[in-house]
């Protein structure tokens, strides 16, 4: 395989995810698009509260996506062995947490957690 063609990658997610795939496709568009609406609601402005909180779930997000492919796959953690393995493992565990630190962010503006004006309003 002289080149790297996205659909073969795509058949190899499905082939591991089966429809598990496409749900957190779904999850991930969804979560770009919450996202967005919180960004423009704030004006293009990221909150520094909102954004450390959100970092902390996509440290728990990067955890749950190296344990999901551990259980989606027939290797082990034994398994690996050559640099390729390693530099995989850090690109499932940046993805994941990347995509949860999205997430978690676009929830936590969308129900106004994490935000300093709620809190001093109904305090």
């Amino acid at each position: 395989m002289k080149e790297l063609d996205p659909w073969v990658f795509l058949a190899v997610l499905q082939e591991m995810l089966g429809p598990l795939l496409w749900g957190l496709l779904a999850l991930a568009g969804l979560a770009a698009i919450g996202f967005l609406a919180v960004l423009v609601r704030d004006r293009g402005r990221l909150r520094a509260r909102r954004l450390v909180w959100a970092e902390a779930a996509g440290l728990l997000g990067g955890i749950a996506a190296v344990l999901l492919t551990h259980a989606v796959t027939d290797s082990g953690f034994a398994d690996i062995g050559g640099p390729i393995d390693w530099v995989v493992l850090a690109a499932i565990f940046l993805a994941g947490g990347f995509g949860t630190t999205i997430a978690a962010y676009a929830v936590f503006g969308l129900t106004g957690r994490n935000d300093r004006r709620h809190r001093i309003a109904g305090a």
